[in-house]
């Protein structure tokens, strides 16, 4: 995510050459793509653990009160 947050940044202050806007976009993109799959995996860990029994999060805390009535 950090390496990520570089190359946004460095593309969004349009000082690289274009060669190097390429490559930095190619970077990115497989960056976003590795992320994506990590992301997926812990998600897929946390089904198991939790059994597929995810519940969906309130933010208001909602759902902590339905479990209490």
């Amino acid at each position: 995510m950090a390496e990520l947050e570089r190359l946004v940044t460095q593309m969004e202050e349009g000082e690289l050459p274009l060669e190097a806007s390429v490559a930095a976009y190619q970077r990115g993109s497989e960056l976003v793509k590795y992320c994506a799959a990590q992301l997926d995996k812990v998600e897929n860990q946390v089904k198991v653990l939790e059994g597929d029994m995810l519940k969906p999060f309130a933010a208001d805390g909602a759902a902590d009160n339905e479990d209490d009535e």
